[in-house]
């Protein structure tokens, strides 16, 4: 029945069931007491690995408590493999095998009930045995099946002696060996759930590191004070370098003219535990360098405890084409001015001496140059600073405000206009302050004109009121300036105007969809 003091089981072969599977079964059927066939109980003995098992303290105790409560030399916790019985929690054995085919505890498994063998020399079954003929003398066992949830048996919980018992167990011993014997299959259930748990979260991680290694970015991660504890694989293979453990390892990857700005960021960042995002270059494999969009973000909002989790992109493409636009957009900038001042130098060439034309080659050259400040204002929205709608509106009011004076009064919220609603604006709200000042309040010194934007839902109303200036009265017929409003607030825009003609001044409402004035 042993195989001697101090001997070691062979190593456990590969047959791991890798959990969970749809139907890891050779028969497709999951095993029970009654259609368990052999290859089906090793399945699910393979899903246990034995090694996990060996050792456990709490078996141990179980073991031990068993050879107590029945006053037995021996007892022990045995699986009962292909070839072989071992015994994974034992007293009073020198040994942990045996082989299967002098087994009793491989016959009680296969029963329903407890088996008492009172004196196994005279069992015909176990007689020969050489546990039972041999040295170890044994005559008593009593021993309860242990069954996987699955149904399939893996062993029993005995207790042995080498004397014979002809009463057998007590009905007290009975009781607690069956007692004994379910908490021994919870805990080997406990373990074989533990490995899958390990198996599951060890199988999660390698495709959350497969999925990382795999993205053209770079992924970092660090503990609270930044010290860099996991990068993907990526990083490597950008730089040709060694990942780095502290913010002062970053120096050798980004660029001298960059570090110490990006450097301050993050120490605000961390010092507030708040989004960091910078752009900077960073020095790639082959020594040029790339532009790099770095963004990290902390796991809380406490800077003591906050562990950050960050990525590298590749924006070198992206930032040199931006670089380009923008010197293009300079020099198509610069060309527009140009047209613009030798469309007014036209003007003023082809009105001199002919009187009939100079009053409208005026209000023809005072709107190129309201264009032309819208225009200027345009470029500038792209240069990443704050634009506000009252901005643009102060540019194109300023050659009718007198410094120091209130004439022009604008207020309300901040909306930020785009670049392509500049220029439709600058039309209408010259016409508007040309009239004003030829009719209405601009045109006298105590009159004012008040703006005010307002949100109403999606959509932003403009306000434009005079006051202090002479009676307006609406005009005869539609003039060449209120077809040009309508056209660059109705058509361009797709809003809407309406004006007011009241005896104390104006009173313009424009309102455009918010989606309009940001296009």
């Amino acid at each position: 029945m042993l195989y001697g003091k101090g001997s070691r089981r062979p190593a456990a072969k590969d047959t791991q069931l890798t959990h969970p599977e749809p139907s890891p079964w050779p028969n497709g059927t999951p095993p029970t007491r009654d259609n368990c066939r052999e290859e089906n109980r090793l399945v699910v003995l393979a899903s246990f690995e034995m090694d996990w098992l060996d050792g456990d303290p709490e078996l141990a105790r179980l073991a031990r408590f068993a050879a107590h409560l029945c006053e037995t030399p021996q007892a022990a916790v045995s699986i009962v493999e292909a070839e072989r019985q071992y015994f994974i929690a034992r007293t009073g054995w020198d040994t942990d095998h045996t082989a299967r085919s002098t087994s009793i505890c491989a016959h009680t498994m296969l029963g329903a009930d407890i088996l008492e063998v009172p004196d196994a020399s005279g069992d015909e079954r176990f007689a020969g045995f050489e546990a039972v003929a041999g040295e170890r003398h044994l005559r008593f066992y009593a021993g309860v099946p242990l069954v996987s949830a699955e149904g399939a048996p893996l062993g029993a919980l005995c207790v042995t002696d080498s004397e014979p018992r002809p009463g057998g167990l007590t009905d007290m011993q009975r009781e607690g060996l069956y007692v004994l014997a379910e908490a021994v299959k919870r805990r080997v259930e406990t373990h074989r759930q533990a490995r899958r748990n390990v198996a599951e979260i060890q199988a999660s991680a390698d495709r959350l590191q497969f999925m990382l290694d795999s993205v053209p970015d770079i992924a970092w991660s660090a503990s609270p004070g930044m010290q860099f504890d996991y990068f993907n694989a990526r990083f490597s293979g950008v730089t040709g370098r060694e990942p780095p453990r502290t913010v002062e390892d970053w120096r050798a990857v980004i660029h001298p003219e960059d570090f110490e700005a990006s450097l301050s960021k993050l120490r605000e960042a961390m010092e507030s535990a708040a989004l960091f995002e910078d752009e900077w270059r960073l020095r790639v494999a082959d020594g040029s360098y790339r532009w790099v969009l770095s963004r990290a973000v902390p796991s809380s909002r406490d800077p003591a405890t906050a562990r950050w989790f960050g990525t590298i992109t590749d924006i070198d493409d992206t930032h040199r084409i931006s670089e380009e636009r923008e010197l293009l957009a300079g020099e198509l900038a610069h060309r527009i001015k140009n047209i613009f001042s030798v469309i007014i130098g036209l003007i003023s060439l082809h009105a001199r001496g002919a009187a009939a034309h100079s009053e409208f080659a005026k209000v023809l050259t005072d709107h190129v140059r309201a264009l032309s400040r819208a225009h200027d204002y345009a470029l500038q929205l792209g240069e990443n600073r704050a634009s506000d709608l009252a901005e643009l509106l102060r540019v194109l009011m300023a050659p009718y405000g007198v410094p120091g004076s209130e004439a022009v009064v604008i207020t309300g919220e901040t909306i930020e206009p785009g670049r392509r609603a500049a220029t439709p604006l600058a039309l209408a709200f010259h016409e508007l302050a040309t009239n004003s000042a030829k009719y209405g309040a601009l045109g006298s010194e105590v009159g004012r004109v008040t703006i005010h934007i307002a949100r109403d839902g999606e959509t932003v109303v403009i306000e434009w009121t005079e006051s202090g200036g002479p009676e307006t009265r609406p005009p005869a017929d539609e003039g060449f300036g209120s077809r040009l409003m309508k056209m660059a607030i109705e058509r361009q825009l797709g809003g809407t105007i309406a004006q007011e003609w009241r005896p104390d001044g104006l009173r313009v409402r424009i309102a455009v969809s918010q989606a309009q004035i940001a296009g």
